[in-house]
């Protein structure tokens, strides 16, 4: 090879190299953060990477996901949100509610945020106002601890002779625990219900919760919101046949798995505006400017087919409301 097309093919090499390296460089990369494992949920997953291609984003295409599970071990969670930090990702999806909203926020104060939490975000401190979230985060509030109420409610109303209630709730889901507590022993005050709390953090822990309810001879099990315990939504859904103890749950997962009545949030509808946040983050808008979102649609889900194996009867006028009832 001559001289000159030597220097002339290392020049244009050399050229390369950066080009090369800014085109790497230019896919974004998201840090989802997850309290429990992302393959329970592969519904909101799809949904979430949805809310993305419809800001533009596709994964493994123009941007790149990379996930973070704390397999139910919410203490793992301060520790996944410092990885994804010193990975310098590009935005920060808390997913599963608040522990791994909280976690983000005290791992990062710079890199953007964007939650999907049940509590009031204003009263768990992750911003400043929903109008104006302030600082690096923003995100969804799916409002299903201002549904407990409503639940207990429906409850009542498929077993009208109700009075004692087991209230299920994750302690290692500090806050969310707190407020489904609070506003649960409010509700039962106001219809004339008794409350019997129970807590769970595992599988194991789960039967022998059952075999309590069922010794106490309570007529209903109210489930909290929480990720592990959906995690668990088909071990709920036998344990609750298995014991005669009909349960009303915060979404429609537990209806799809076989748990007898669900109401809250619309999980697909509000993890497509989830994604869709991110993506605009991503295309250069600042969390402090996106006002929280706050989910609006909502869904009442019957499984008859547990129903019948609980000896429950749904009163029609309760079927007549239902979004889907399950055959």
């Amino acid at each position: 090879m001559k001289r000159r097309e030597f220097i002339t093919l290392l020049g244009g090499a050399a050229a390369a190299w950066p080009m090369a390296a800014r085109a790497q460089q230019a896919v974004p990369v998201i840090g989802f953060l997850d309290p429990t494992s992302h393959d329970t949920y592969a519904e909101r997953l799809r949904a979430f990477r949805q809310g993305l291609k419809d800001s533009g984003y596709v994964d493994d295409e123009n941007v790149t996901i990379l996930y973070r599970s704390a397999e139910n071990q919410f203490d793992r969670l301060p520790d996944l949100a410092a990885e994804l930090v010193r990975r310098r990702v590009a935005v920060i999806a808390a997913a599963g509610g608040s522990p791994s909203a909280l976690a983000a926020k005290t791992a990062t104060q710079t890199i953007p945020i964007v939650f999907a939490v049940s509590e009031d975000p204003v009263r768990l401190g992750l911003v400043a106002s929903l109008a104006r979230p302030g600082g690096n985060i923003t995100g969804i509030n799916i409002f299903s601890g201002e549904l407990v109420a409503k639940r207990l409610g429906l409850l009542r109303e498929l077993l009208p002779g109700t009075v004692r209630v087991g209230v299920l709730v994750n302690p290692a889901n500090v806050a969310n625990t707190a407020t489904t507590l609070r506003d649960v022993e409010q509700a039962a005050r106001t219809i004339g219900l008794e409350i019997h709390i129970f807590k769970s953090s595992s599988a194991r822990e789960l039967d022998a919760v059952f075999q309590s309810v069922s010794k106490e001879k309570l007529e209903a099990l109210f489930v909290g919101n929480d990720a592990f315990l959906n995690s668990r939504r088909m071990q709920l859904a036998l344990l609750s046949v298995r014991h005669g103890v009909p349960a009303i749950y915060a979404s429609r997962d537990y209806a799809d798995a076989g748990g007898l009545i669900s109401y809250g949030t619309s999980f697909p509808d509000t993890y497509r505006q989830f994604g869709s946040y991110v993506g605009r983050i991503i295309k250069g808008a600042k969390p402090a400017d996106l006002p929280v979102l706050q989910a609006t649609r909502f869904e009442l889900v019957i499984n008859t087919v547990t129903a019948r194996m609980l000896g429950v009867t749904i009163p029609p006028t309760l079927l007549a409301r239902a979004d889907e009832v399950i055959e």
